[in-house]
């Protein structure tokens, strides 16, 4: 049997495994997914100097453990930042990328609209961790978005360590700059996975743009999920089957 490797890296709420379990499973015994935690959440606050070089650090020595010289890439979110900044610094590891609503990291002349979103996104910063997670969660969404109600029993242990590492995430993304150019020369096939009930001003306008940078670069629309019913949890067989796809090109 010939394995497909790849390495997953889920977003700044979730972690990895609850994240990307429907969907190693849907993918089938010949794919050897590794759903690899971010390092920001490594302990109890987020490491000294955090930045997406720390997840790109992180990536490698996952990959180099398993003794993967190339393996697919996927990311989600604030993963997805990750992701790109791993292709950025290191393509010739890469046979694909797969982007899941992917976070930006840096300046691109934005829209008005998008300019917006993130002087709310920096707003947040002053709030309590409670109203911080549920205005964070809130500004992932269309407006018109009805989201689900608190778990009963209340958070998971593991959310208490997100506020933080999402600030983390909103801190180094004002100063961390990916590279275009080195983007652009990724000549590999690039997937973006976008739900039509996000934001549009935030992962719409990131997909539109890596449209632009991206030579093969397709865009794959969920209409009814968004950045919080995600198809990698909710629509994982129809996912799976895509990403065979994808994967099956970049052979």
């Amino acid at each position: 049997m010939e394995w497909i490797r790849v390495i997953l890296l889920p977003g700044s709420v979730l972690p990895a495994q609850p994240a990307y379990g429907a969907l190693i499973e849907a993918l089938g015994p010949d794919v050897d997914a590794v759903a690899k935690d971010l390092e920001l959440y490594a302990s109890d606050a987020p490491p000294p100097g955090w930045s997406l070089d720390t997840e790109i650090d992180g990536v490698l020595r996952e990959a180099d453990s398993r003794g993967w010289e190339t393996f697919h890439l996927l990311g989600y979110s604030g993963g997805g930042a990750a992701a790109l900044a791993f292709t950025a610094k290191h393509p010739e590891r890469l046979q694909s990328l797969t982007l899941l609503e992917a976070a930006w990291a840096g300046d691109w002349d934005w829209s008005p609209a998008h300019a917006e979103l993130w002087k709310e996104y920096e707003a947040l910063e002053s709030l309590p961790p409670a109203q911080f997670m549920a205005a964070f969660i809130r500004l992932g969404v269309k407006p018109d978005v009805v989201l689900p109600p608190p778990p009963e029993g209340g958070p998971p242990p593991w959310m208490a360590k997100r506020p933080a590492g999402i600030r983390a995430f909103l801190n180094d993304f004002k100063v961390y700059d990916l590279d275009k150019e080195r983007l652009a020369a990724f000549g590999r096939p690039v997937l973006f996975v976008l739900g039509g009930l996000s934001n549009p001003d935030d992962y719409g306008e990131v997909a539109e743009r890596l449209s632009t940078v991206f030579p093969d670069f397709r865009l794959e629309v969920f209409p009814d999920r968004h950045h919080f019913d995600p198809p990698h949890r909710i629509e994982p067989d129809r996912l799976a089957a895509m990403l065979r796809e994808h994967w099956e090109r970049a052979t």
